[in-house]
């Protein structure tokens, strides 16, 4: 019964942080949404049995991926107008929304190992046979996945430049 309703929990904190990674206007505050959502999702993994899919979730989404979306977001380098706005966003206000949810996360984890008694029964698994199952029968989700990745790293490396030649114009023409 536990299980059940930190599952629901899991579940709202990860729609909650998608509509909000979907609804904010700036990359940084979207980004951070996007991460709490991946680790919503982690945790779901984790009650239904998958300990090692959650891993992976946290491993290669919420750290390596969002890591490449960074880079993209330096990448654009907005400037003074950049850094001003920079400043305003590191007011806590800003994190609040993503702490919170965050914690949630957290005290469900908590509570669901402190609830699990005796040993829990994982088998090993190597990395030979996520590689085969990934690349086997999985293989068009791993380059469909990619792909996506891919569109969307070089779509915001178009809008940031568009952005960066349109300030520059301006600069240019206020001379």
């Amino acid at each position: 019964m536990l299980e059940i309703v930190l599952f629901y929990i899991a579940a709202t904190v990860a729609l909650v942080a998608t509509v909000m990674a979907m609804t904010r206007a700036n990359a940084i505050h979207a980004l951070i949404y996007l991460i709490v959502s991946l680790l919503a999702v982690a945790v779901i993994f984790f009650l239904i049995g998958a300990p090692f899919a959650a891993a992976l979730e946290i491993v290669i989404y919420a750290g390596a991926i969002m890591v490449l979306f960074v880079f993209v977001i330096m990448m654009l380098n907005l400037g003074e107008k950049g850094d001003k706005q920079e400043r305003q966003w590191l007011q806590p206000s800003i994190w609040a929304g993503p702490a919170i949810l965050s914690v949630v996360l957290l005290i469900e984890l908590v509570m669901v190992i402190s609830q699990t008694s005796g040993p829990v029964s994982i088998t090993a698994v190597s990395a030979k046979e996520v590689g085969l199952s990934l690349f086997g029968p999985y293989v068009l989700a791993v380059e469909i996945a990619s792909m996506l990745l891919l569109a969307g790293l070089v779509g915001s490396f178009h809008l940031g430049r568009r952005y960066l030649e349109r300030d520059n114009l301006e600069k240019q023409g206020g001379q």
